[in-house]
């Protein structure tokens, strides 16, 4: 995703809900900007957070160089969370250039310390914005709230689903020894509805969830994932992960979250990476994107950087890898 470029508060409270996903409350929204990095990283945290030192240090440690801070919330619970993540945004080298609160369709300067900033608070519209607009026209969403966000990665519990992936058992039980290549081709098939109109049959996603469950034929989806314009891959693994069997979640959830982050969506990937880590806690994809999101590396930082002839060299050298 093209970096959505903030010049006012308005533009910062417009831009906030994309970069989450979710319309936040009851929290304390950091951005980090500029410094080595072009992009830009937005921390949501709960209200109250003690969380300042530890944020402070990652934008640091990430190479921002300024940080903006909202806040969402009650006047005093957001006032007690903001005062000790300026100090510490500041003590680390990233000081907060602005601290807002927002609520109730306005928005409140807590830097203000004259007539400058109108007792009732300024009144803002974003449905208008360029912000906005820029947000959309990339793809990105901004759901209700977290919750919303959650339910839209959480199983559909079909029954049909359900009969599909006893019939891919059956099939993968008694098939015979070695099927790499024609594996690789279903899911080289199925892949190429990304971005289409065509949904995936129900019989084609308990096939690909097995077949995922195989690393090789994971990290050949991986590599494909289009990390300039992710937009349909998340759509494509979105479906995926809401549709294939709970013991095959945490492949699919792993890309999704890949195809999330690339696009600067940490809110989609943070609730995917959930869903894979509930069904395999030590998932290794799931359990490194975890500690590559929460050690606050930009996703322009995060690149496969490997081609297909390059998988397949890698793998004749370790041809016996299975996935974790």
């Amino acid at each position: 995703m093209t970096p959505l470029v903030i010049r006012t508060a308005q533009d910062a409270i417009a831009a906030v809900p994309y970069l989450l996903g979710f319309h936040p409350s009851r929290s304390l929204v950091v951005i980090g900007f500029e410094g080595r990095n072009r992009g830009i990283c937005a921390i949501r945290l709960d209200l109250p957070s003690d969380a300042a030192e530890r944020v402070a240090a990652l934008l640091s440690g990430n190479g921002f160089a300024r940080s903006l801070l909202l806040g969402y919330g009650p006047p005093g619970e957001v006032a007690e969370a903001v005062a000790p993540m300026r100090a510490a945004l500041a003590a680390a080298g990233v000081p907060a250039v602005e601290a807002i609160r927002v609520g109730d369709g306005r928005w409140w300067s807590l830097t203000c310390d004259d007539d400058c900033c109108p007792p009732e608070g300024t009144p803002y519209d974003i449905t208008g914005s360029v912000v906005a607009a820029q947000a959309t026209f990339a793809g990105h969403v901004a759901l209700a709230d977290r919750t919303e966000l959650v339910t839209s990665v959480a199983p559909l519990h079909d029954a049909s689903m359900h009969r599909a992936t006893e019939r891919a058992e059956r099939r993968y039980l008694a098939r015979p020894g070695n099927t790499a290549d024609e594996d690789l081709a279903f899911v080289l098939a199925l892949l190429l509805h990304a971005g289409s109109a065509v949904r995936p049959t129900d019989d084609e996603v308990a096939w690909l969830g097995l077949l995922l469950t195989d690393l090789r034929i994971r990290d050949e989806a991986w590599i494909r994932i289009d990390e300039e314009a992710p937009a349909a891959d998340i759509a494509f693994w979105r479906d995926i992960v809401r549709r294939v069997h709970p013991d095959h979640v945490p492949a699919p959830a792993s890309l999704l979250a890949f195809a999330a982050y690339s696009a600067g969506d940490g809110g989609l990937a943070n609730v995917a990476l959930e869903r894979a880590l509930d069904a395999d806690p030590a998932y290794s994809m799931a359990v490194i994107l975890r500690q590559v999101i929460n050690a606050g590396v930009p996703p322009s930082k995060l690149r496969i950087g490997m081609n297909p002839d390059q998988l397949a060299a890698a793998y004749n050298d370790h041809p016996d890898q299975k996935a974790s």
